[in-house]
């Protein structure tokens, strides 16, 4: 005995819920990851103004309406896959750490690990976005300058706030043509300005 149309439409929808991928029926977080994910790789690859939500849901291989269901707008969006891509720039941070209590007798480990990130292309980029990003929106300006203040903090322990901070100044020049050129400058350039500025002359205002 066959049952109503009703019914058989309501077995037929069931029927098609059942036969999707349950990732995508039961796994909501992972859906939220994968957007921000794509919209990540859009930034780096494209820069931040490239976000929209089609590029997003293209990338990610989801229906549209996804974006706008598990975040509330692009800007909402973009915030999110920057202070992804902010977190990324912290653990690279975090690896120089073990090495500054020794970098004025040895520079090489922290020199190392800056060629590391320079010559890492998607790291430059995400820098860069950051940078730009923090320049023309003034909410993302703390996200896009917590990288050099952190790293100004670490480093005035060994050198002082002066040398600390053109430290940083130059890494972020270095990252601008490592991301202009496609490759960064030669070990023994950075070699030369980081021993010139662990070194170099501050005047004494304590005096």
């Amino acid at each position: 005995m066959s049952g109503s149309p009703a019914a058989e439409t309501a077995a037929e929808t069931a029927a098609e819920i059942a036969a999707q991928p349950t990732s995508r029926r039961r796994d909501p977080a992972g859906r939220r990851r994968a957007i921000l994910t794509a919209a990540t790789a859009v930034i780096v690859e494209q820069g931040a103004a490239a976000l929209t939500h089609r590029a997003v849901a293209k990338r990610a291989d989801v229906p549209l309406g996804s974006t706008t269901q598990y975040f509330s707008s692009i800007d909402d969006l973009r915030e999110c896959a920057l202070q992804q891509l902010a977190d990324e720039i912290d653990e690279a941070i975090a690896r120089l750490e073990p090495f500054i209590p020794t970098m004025v007798e040895r520079p090489e480990p922290i020199i190392d690990e800056m060629l590391a990130y320079l010559d890492d292309p998607r790291t430059v980029r995400a820098d860069i976005a950051l940078m730009t990003s923090g320049m023309t929106d003034d909410r993302l300006r703390d996200l896009a300058l917590r990288w050099p203040v952190r790293l100004v903090e670490l480093l005035a322990t060994q050198v002082g706030v002066e040398r600390a901070t053109a430290i940083a100044v130059f890494i972020d020049g270095a990252t601008l043509h490592a991301g202009l050129n496609g490759a960064a400058l030669g070990r023994d350039e950075i070699t030369r300005v980081m021993r010139a500025l662990v070194s170099m002359p501050v005047p004494d205002l304590s005096k």
